[in-house]
C-alpha cells in the first residue's frame, strides 16, 4: 500500500499563482516559476478523485534527470531542485515542496506540442486504421498495433487548454507558428530529443514508443520547457514483454484508463476515485520507471 498521502493542491499565500494545471500548480516569481508537481492523475481529460503518492515527486525528479542529460541538445528552464536556493517566500512550504518542485526560467511558450512517435500506439493507430496515415504522414502498409515504424516521425499537435490536444500536420503547424524555419527547428530538436533518449531507455530495459516536448523562448533563446520524458507525456513499454500486434504493458497511467474502462465509466461527471489497490500499482509504475531510467532512488 502506498506509505504517504498524496499531495492533491497546494496552497502558497505567500507566493502569487500563475496557473493550475491538471497536475501542476505553478507559482509567479518574476522572472521565475515555481512548478509544483501535485499527485493528481487524469484520464480522459478528467483529474481523477484519487491521487498516486509519490507521482508528483517522480515527474519532477525524472525530468531533471533527462533536463540534464539532454542538456547538450537544446538548453532548457530547469534552475534547480534545491528547495533552499527557492525564494524566501517559499521556505514555510518547504516540507511540502521538497522533491516535487522545481525552480524554473519564465519562457514565452511556443503554442504547439512537438510530439515524437517512434512506434504505432494511440490516436496514431487509430488514424493509421481509417487512413493509413499519422498526422499527414503516410506511412507502410500492413503495420499493425505497436510496430516499430521505419523511422521515428515528429506529429505536432496543438496544445488544448482542456480536453484532448489535436493532432495536425506540417502545413497547420507551420501556420500556426507563422514561421517555417521555426517549424524545421522544432521538428529537427524533438526527433533528436527522441532519439538520443530513445537510447538511454532501451540501455535501461524501457522502450520509448513516443513522446512530446514543449518549448519556449527565452529572450531569442530556444529552451526546452516544461516537463521531459516521464510517464504522464511517454509511453514507455517493458522491453522484455515487448509484442507488437495489439497494446502493450506499461509503466504510465495506462493501467488507470484500463481500470475506468472496466467500470465502464461514462467519462462524464461525476469523476470516480480509484481503489486502493489500483492507487498503490499505479505508484509502483512510476517509481519502477523511475529507477530504471534514472538507476536513483526517489528523493
Amino acid at each position: 500500500m502506498p506509505s504517504a498521502l498524496p499531495v492533491i493542491q497546494t496552497e502558497l499565500p505567500t507566493l502569487p499563482r500563475f496557473r493550475t494545471g491538471k497536475v501542476r500548480d505553478v507559482y509567479d516569481l518574476g522572472d521565475t516559476l515555481l512548478l509544483v508537481a501535485t499527485d493528481r492523475i487524469s484520464a480522459f481529460d478528467y483529474v481523477l478523485g484519487s491521487g498516486i503518492p509519490d507521482k508528483g515527486k517522480v515527474l519532477t525528479q525524472l525530468s531533471a534527470f533527462w533536463f540534464d542529460t539532454l542538456a547538450d541538445v537544446v538548453p532548457n528552464h530547469f534552475l534547480t531542485l534545491d528547495v533552499a536556493r527557492f525564494p524566501e517566500a517559499a521556505q514555510p512550504f518547504a516540507e511540502m515542496l521538497r522533491g516535487r518542485t522545481m525552480l524554473t526560467t519564465k519562457t514565452r511558450p511556443i503554442d504547439i506540442e512537438c510530439v515524437a512517435r517512434g512506434y504505432l500506439a494511440g490516436s496514431g493507430w487509430k488514424e493509421y486504421r481509417e487512413r493509413g496515415t499519422v498526422c499527414g504522414i503516410t506511412l507502410p502498409a500492413g503495420l499493425r498495433e505497436s510496430d516499430r515504424l521505419p523511422a521515428p516521425i515528429f506529429t505536432p499537435a496543438t496544445k488544448a487548454a482542456s480536453g484532448h490536444d489535436i493532432n495536425i500536420d506540417e502545413a497547420e503547424a507551420t501556420r500556426l507558428l507563422g514561421d517555417p524555419a521555426l517549424f524545421a527547428r522544432l521538428r529537427t530538436l524533438t526527433l533528436e530529443l527522441y532519439g538520443r533518449a530513445w537510447a538511454h531507455a532501451e540501455s535501461r530495459g524501457i522502450i520509448l514508443a513516443d513522446t512530446k516536448f514543449e518549448f519556449g523562448f527565452h529572450g531569442d533563446t530556444l529552451l526546452l520547457i516544461d516537463e521531459a520524458l516521464t510517464p504522464d507525456s511517454s509511453r514507455f513499454w517493458p522491453a522484455d514483454q515487448y509484442a507488437p500486434g495489439g497494446p502493450q504493458p506499461s509503466f504510465d497511467k495506462q493501467f488507470v484508463r484500463d481500470y475506468l474502462e472496466s467500470i465502464r465509466w461514462n467519462k462524464q461527471p461525476p469523476v470516480p476515485s480509484l481503489p486502493d489497490d489500483v492507487v498503490a500499482r499505479t505508484r509502483e509504475k512510476y517509481l519502477d520507471a523511475f529507477g530504471r531510467l534514472t538507476g536513483r532512488q526517489l528523493l
